[in-house]
């Protein structure tokens, strides 16, 4: 609890305690009880009245401070302190209850706010200075020792460690990184020293995107909190004219009327008509659905896409890297006449200099040690592939096109993917499949998203039609495009957008720099933030860290729930004034009914709004 929590407790303890020695142990002399309640008046309600004052003077006077200041000190003034005290008393714990669900809301978000780094050791004239991470340029050399945060972006060229990576994806099991491997701000390194070369500034940093996101999260409003926004700035003043026209007109009008009685309901009437619980609960609800999300590794970047994820009727995914790893490995070794690994290891070592992505996958299947010496002689033929002498035999391994240029007879392969064929000494001697692995995690996306009713999941990828063929039936999906360049992407989803219903939404997701145009231009863009690139990211509106394409669907989930909550509370909160008002005017409800109105509501409002915090996906 915060200390300003703390304050506003221990004023409503004295202030209750006040009242309760004057209700059992009331004074022969009224004008001390008076007093005690008086006292008890301003230490609990002082500041609602001085905040009403200062929001006269700044033009803002039809707010809650102002109905709450009004209605109490007008009960004085007839006589109700008890009432007036009470009023008070009721209306703070309510503002107490709120600033505890806002602090929770915002420390299920601020777990990401502990990813920013205080400082980092840099490398300056052979000595190590501790700096702020502002102040560290690209180039230089930093120094993180186990347990502290990496302070920047960069690249290890000294040392090993597993990392803590949970506050940007979300992911439990640390990731082990080593030499030449990148690493991400915001991390904690857990055990091994490293040495990192920076490779970008602070505020291009992954842990300052992140910060930038959730701290502009709230700027973004929803369709349902603009409204709510503006509804109270009517109402309350329509209220207030009310209110007074129920204290004034009856009594000039209505024989035996008592101005007294009917300012007591004027101010009843005041008291319910405080849409604390509709200005709190609404956007309290979109907070903690950006708070839910955030805690599964999905970042949200304004309430408005929240409320948009639970109309989504289309979902359009880009292949590699969103279904797919994105990142290119030998699936299936068939040799002929040697081992699988003797046939790898003569791939591996023909290709011992190239560092084509497909030269990286056979070396990195291969996983030994390479003896240069071994490797007496190679030609690398442009579109085809290598040929090599390797430990006295010549070696073939390229494409089709290579086998046929130098008249080695082979079988053509029918497999799905990039296809390797290696000959030995001018034979054929098997081939060598390599493969973008589709990501365990896309079957469990796509069956969820079928659960939530969504229309259509459509794949637009760049990639080959055989491949995405293949894709597309393993995965199940509706409809899958090939071969587009990201102009085909743009039309293709214009083209979706038309299949939609006026109030359906289309999310697309994708990670590439190619996929920022679509990103921009679906209703939702979703990128995936650990592999995906900035232009991905910054183009996006929800971002996913841990790479899951299933969180597609948690985050559908989490904007149904949230969604309920928010109609929820409106309907309570409206539905209950309503009922009140109209007793308040006729004289049939008391002002603890109109407490209970308000602040009662306020609270019920705030502690459903505090559900969707305990989604689990």
């Amino acid at each position: 609890m915060s200390s300003k929590m703390k304050k506003q407790l221990v004023k409503i303890v004295i202030s209750f305690f006040l009242v309760i020695i004057s209700l059992l142990f009331p004074f022969d002399v009224a004008f001390l009880n008076n007093i005690i309640y008086i006292i008890a008046y301003v230490i609990v309600g002082y500041d609602i009245v001085l905040k009403a004052i200062k929001n006269i003077f700044k033009g803002k006077i039809f707010d809650e401070n102002f109905l709450m200041a009004i209605a109490t000190i007008g009960a004085f003034c007839i006589g109700e302190l008890e009432e007036a005290v009470a009023v008070m008393l009721f209306y703070q714990v309510g503002e107490l209850f709120q600033h505890y669900a806002i602090d929770k809301s915002r420390k299920s978000i601020a777990s990401l706010m502990d990813i920013r780094p205080d400082y980092a050791n840099v490398y300056r004239e052979e000595e190590i200075e501790r700096v702020d991470p502002d102040e560290v340029n690209i180039g230089e050399i930093i120094l993180v020792k186990p347990g502290e945060k990496i302070p920047l972006d960069g690249i290890v060229i000294e040392g090993e460690s597993m990392l803590n990576t949970s506050a940007l994806t979300g992911e439990a099991v640390p990731r082990k990184v080593t030499v030449k491997e990148e690493v991400l701000s915001g991390c904690i390194n857990n055990d091994g020293i490293l040495k990192i070369k920076v490779s970008k500034k602070f505020e291009e940093s992954t842990v300052s995107k992140i910060l930038d996101l959730v701290e502009n999260a709230s700027s973004r409003k929803s369709k349902s909190e603009n409204f709510i926004s503006k509804f109270a700035k009517v109402y309350t003043p329509v209220v207030v004219i009310i209110a007074t026209f129920l204290a004034i007109i009856p009594p000039l009008i209505i024989n035996g009327a008592v101005f007294t009685d009917w300012l007591y309901r004027a101010l009843s009437f005041l008291v319910v008509s405080c849409p604390c619980a509709l200005v709190i609960s609404i956007p309290l609800s979109f907070f903690g659905g950006i708070g839910a999300a955030s805690k599964i590794g999905v970042l949200i970047k304004g309430s408005n896409y929240l409320e948009a994820l639970a109309s989504t009727e289309i979902v359009a995914c880009d292949k590699t890297g969103t279904l797919t790893e994105g990142i290119f490995k030998v699936q299936k070794i068939e040799a002929v006449g040697y081992s699988d690994q003797d046939l790898l290891r003569y791939a591996a070592y023909a290709e011992i200099y190239s560092n084509h992505p497909i030269s990286l996958s056979l070396k990195q299947a291969y996983n030994k040690e390479i003896n240069e010496k071994l490797v007496t002689k190679t030609q690398e033929i442009s579109g085809k592939g290598v040929l090599a002498q390797v430990d006295g035999k010549k070696v073939f391994v390229g494409n089709e096109k290579l086998m046929r240029e130098y008249n080695i007879s082979f079988p053509k392969s029918e497999e799905i993917g990039t296809i390797i064929y290696v000959a030995i000494n001018d034979e054929f001697a098997g081939t060598i499949l390599i493969a973008d692995k589709i990501k365990e995690d896309s079957y469990k996306a796509i069956q969820l998203l079928k659960n939530n009713e969504i229309m259509k999941v459509v794949m637009l990828t760049g990639d080959h039609e055989n491949i995405s063929k293949n894709v597309s039936d393993t995965l199940n999906l509706d409809e899958y495009h090939a071969e587009l360049l990201p102009a085909d992407k743009v039309s293709w989803v214009e083209k979706l957008m038309t299949s939609k219903s006026s109030n359906g939404k289309m999310i697309f997701v994708g990670d590439g720099i190619n996929d920022a145009p679509v990103l921009a231009l679906a209703d939702i863009g979703v990128a995936m933030g650990g592999l995906g690139s900035d232009a991905a990211i910054e183009a996006a509106d929800v971002v996913i860290m841990t790479d899951e394409p299933s969180k597609i669907a948690d985050s559908i989930q989490i904007s149904k729930k949230t969604m309920r909550i928010v109609r929820q509370n409106i309907v309570l909160a409206i539905g209950i004034k309503i009922g009140v008002l109209i007793l308040s005017a006729f004289g049939l409800a008391s002002m603890w009914a109109a407490v209970f109105a308000d602040v009662g509501v306020s609270i019920i409002a705030i502690i459903n709004a505090l559900r969707i915090l305990n989604y689990h996906s």
